[in-house]
């Protein structure tokens, strides 16, 4: 049942063969619209997250919380061609570029298994944002909706650095493809 209301979600797609084979975008141009897509799926997800929060049931924000980030980060990494399944499709010297980079951004996120204890980590860094939403929810409607207006912000936050950071992996391997060649 949770695989169903998962594959619900705005920006989420059945996975695919197609899913499995895609690369790193192979120009600028498919660069960007892959920025562009991941953007609007993190905005998207932002909103439910900033509903989540909006709930007056403490814990609920952060359960949901895991769960959103977890999904929306494994999924702009099979956007930009990044999962450890792509990577290793990737030819040798291209693989060992790629994961040099990765370590070299200092990513967490990228090209690894997302877990639950990660997403709680990457969570609990912005403590103080989970703090004060939690404090804020006690005051009855404004304070349910600043708690909401921080969940998306910090949502969105996480879920845009992640993009930009996938999206400078993406730009190194585009030049080590240039030199290559």
């Amino acid at each position: 049942m949770l695989d169903t209301w998962r594959d619900r979600l705005p920006g989420r797609k059945k996975p695919s063969r197609q899913a499995e084979l895609v690369l790193i975008p192979a120009t600028e141009h498919a660069l960007h619209a892959v920025r562009h897509r991941c953007r609007q799926m993190v905005a998207k997800r932002a909103l439910l997250s900033a509903g989540a929060s909006a709930l007056p049931v403490m814990g609920v924000d952060i359960a949901v919380d895991i769960h959103l980030l977890s999904r929306l980060i494994e999924d702009i990494n099979a956007e930009f061609g990044l999962t450890p399944q792509q990577i290793d499709k990737l030819q040798p010297k291209l693989k060992v570029a790629t994961y040099s980079t990765i370590v070299g951004l200092g990513s967490t996120l990228i090209g690894r298994a997302v877990t639950r204890e990660l997403m709680l980590k990457i969570l609990t860094r912005s403590g103080v944002k989970v703090l004060s939403k939690n404090a804020t929810r006690l005051v009855p409607i404004a304070g349910q909706m600043v708690s909401a207006a921080i969940g998306f912000s910090a949502f969105r936050a996480i879920g845009n650095r992640h993009i930009e950071a996938c999206v400078a992996v993406a730009e190194e391997m585009l030049k080590m493809q240039a030199s290559v060649e």
